[in-house]
């Protein structure tokens, strides 16, 4: 491909440069939808008769479905598709905004799923930064009982809007940006099926997050995450900012789990069979799948909310005919295959990881992925053990805590391959592989207390106590934030050109290990004591406790120091990365680093797994006319363990 079909798009002067799409037309676009939207609910609202004239929820709800529209058109997210449903002749895709020529291109619609990657990789960070600093207050609150620094409704929103970005805007799009990176190239395609699309999936994301975090101005949303009703219809306003953010959030999840599906099934390389395909692409089809089939659902449950605050319906109020426990049935038929899909694409990252870095075929590799496939099944008949104290009928009781323990023999699956991958390998104790080892340790540890909260009588006994808070971070942290900094630094040298520092990432690993077992560990036990979740106070038996789980709060917090630096010094000045640091076989790691803006050169000719290391003569694919074998174009890796 020549290339002047690389070239930046010309700079436009004048009139142009506000009416073509970009940051100069959303900042009048986004005001302009912003007028559209008040006028629109004052002009019905005014014709109707509805008192007072100045209500504020129907406004907030308007506008946070039209600025962001407004800002959308004004980037330039709707232009191709505007002009081809009014008919007009669509421009031919000079591929201008394709690829990343410098640090701007980052902060344009890009249809290249290697740049949308990394804004999402970015972005998700900084949305962890914020939410580790709200932690932060959370726990400096805890140190000691009593009021310190906020009131309880203060502390309400703290701890909600931590949670929510967290899992909302952070481990979820975290996954979907690593994948974004690297599953076109592990599949040998050019791109994601649908570019534009893939776009703005992302630029919902920022939304999203922005809208959460704006809840603070007009009184921080603090019903949890889980904004339970009747509670979350009698919040402040700013609960309105988590329903809406939601909506966006998952209307991204969905674009991008369609997308990877399309992408999975349709564009993999010759020879690519599903028996071929990385254990990671195997996550991510099963994460897909969860996504499109369980996202409408959250959806659903916010609407209603959303109806019972603003349209005045009684969906959740007994005194109006509504059923409150009916939302807790929706939301966690959801949320608990959530929790696959914030767990599934970290198997697929610790199944590369631990495979390259141990030089060992991945032991049980079909049945690795039809465990994946299980779990997706599974994930949706397990809902209700979120809720056996919740008042909801006693016959479900059983069936549910049979359930729960079924699902954890494909979880149990995937530890003893990892164990057996791990068996009289040739080990490298790099950062992602310590990271991955971390992760399996944790996991287990969240997956045994999972076991105990999905038996009836000892559920009974801890809900609603800090031994859920226990276990959610041992498997939330623990398990998918371990697996995210695995894939940060495994795939770091692809993503950027540059190796990251070898010494920091282990000095972050080791200050992140132990500081995440001293916060959360404790937590298990005053549980079982009767320390509740989600106060501001606690009685003063459990103040000792309460203050060693704070300092090691602060200095798990201040770990993430470490990481910053060292991916921020590394991405500007550490040393250039050979196209193969690893001597990994998949795809993503015979071409350049970073590849090039079309991914291959030729397209690729699978021939056989994408994990026998260590087997004589082995192949995966044919690229550029050479075979891809083991220690291809690759530098040795030190620190092993025969």
């Amino acid at each position: 491909m020549s290339a002047t079909l690389h070239a930046p798009a010309p700079r436009r002067t004048g009139i142009r440069r506000w009416t073509a799409g970009g940051w100069l037309r959303a900042l009048w676009t986004t005001p302009l939808a912003f007028l559209l939207a008040t006028g629109l609910v004052a002009g019905a609202r005014a014709a109707l008769g509805y008192e007072p004239l100045l209500a504020q929820q129907p406004y907030i709800t308007t506008l946070m479905v039209m600025v962001p529209i407004g800002f959308l058109a004004g980037i330039g997210a709707f232009d191709y598709w505007a002009r081809y449903v009014s008919g007009r002749p669509t421009i031919p895709d000079d591929h201008a905004s394709h690829g990343a020529h410098s640090w701007k291109d980052y902060f344009k619609v890009n249809t290249d799923h290697k740049v949308i990657g990394t804004q999402y990789v970015v972005t998700t960070v900084v949305f962890f930064i914020v939410a580790g600093l709200l932690a932060m207050f959370m726990r400096a609150e805890l140190a000691e009982p009593g009021m310190q620094y906020v009131d309880p409704q203060a502390y309400n929103g703290l701890f909600s809007v931590h949670a929510s970005l967290m899992i909302f805007l952070f481990i979820i799009p975290a996954f979907a940006g690593l994948g974004n990176y690297v599953i076109p190239l592990m599949i040998g395609a050019p791109d994601m099926a649908f570019p534009r699309l893939n776009a703005l999936s992302f630029w919902l994301l920022p939304i999203a997050g922005l809208m959460m975090l704006s809840s603070y101005f007009i009184g921080a949303f603090g019903a949890g995450w889980t904004n339970y009703a009747p509670l979350a219809v009698q919040q402040p306003d700013g609960n309105l900012m988590f329903q809406m953010g939601v909506q966006w959030a998952g209307a991204s999840s969905i674009m991008t789990a369609l997308n990877f599906l399309v992408t999975i099934i349709t564009m993999r390389a010759p020879g690519m069979t599903f028996w071929r395909m990385p254990l990671l692409v195997w996550a991510n089809f099963a994460t897909s799948t969860l996504v499109v089939i369980a996202t409408p659902f959250v959806a659903g449950s916010q609407f209603f909310i959303l109806f019972d605050r603003v349209l005045h319906t009684n969906f959740f109020d007994p005194g109006g005919g509504g059923y409150v426990i009916a939302y807790q049935h929706i939301f966690w038929f959801y949320s608990h295959p959530a929790v696959y899909i914030m767990m599934l694409p970290g198997f697929g990252i610790v199944s590369e990881v631990i495979s390259v870095f141990a030089r060992k075929p991945i032991f049980g590799y079909r049945l690795m992925a039809l465990s994946l496939m299980a779990i997706l099944i599974l994930g949706f008949s397990v809902w209700a053990h979120h809720m056996f104290v919740s008042g909801m009928a006693d016959w479900l009781r059983v069936p549910m805590m049979v359930t729960t323990m079924v699902i954890a023999v494909p979880t149990g699956i995937k530890v003893f391959s990892w164990l057996a991958t791990l068996w009289e390998g040739r080990i490298h104790f790099k950062t992602p592989m310590l990271f991955a080892l971390g992760f399996v340790s944790m996991f287990v540890i969240g997956g045994l207390s999972g076991v105990y909260l999905g038996s009836v009588p000892i559920d009974i006994h801890v809900s609603d106590t800090y031994f859920v808070v226990a276990h959610i971070h041992y498997v939330l942290f623990g398990g998918s934030l371990f697996t995210i900094y695995a894939g940060f630094y495994y795939w770091f040298p692809k993503m950027t050109g540059r190796m990251y520092n070898e010494t920091l990432g282990k000095i972050h690993f080791w200050l992140t290990f132990v500081g995440f077992n001293a916060t959360f560990f404790p937590m298990h036990w005053i549980g079982t004591r009767g320390m509740p979740r989600r106060v501001a106070d606690y009685d003063p038996m459990f103040g000792n406790w309460n203050m060693a789980i704070s300092i090691a709060s602060f200095a798990l917090g201040a770990s993430t120091l470490v990481f910053l630096y060292n991916m921020i010094v590394s991405w500007r000045r550490g040393e250039p990365a050979p196209s193969n640091p690893w001597r990994a076989l998949t795809l993503e790691w015979q071409v350049s680093s970073p590849p090039p803006i079309f991914n291959f050169d030729e397209i690729p000719q699978v021939v056989g797994s994408p994990y026998e290391y260590g087997v004589r003569g082995a192949r995966h694919a044919i690229l550029n006319g050479k075979p891809v074998q083991e220690g291809r174009e690759a530098a040795p890796m030190e620190e092993t363990v025969p």
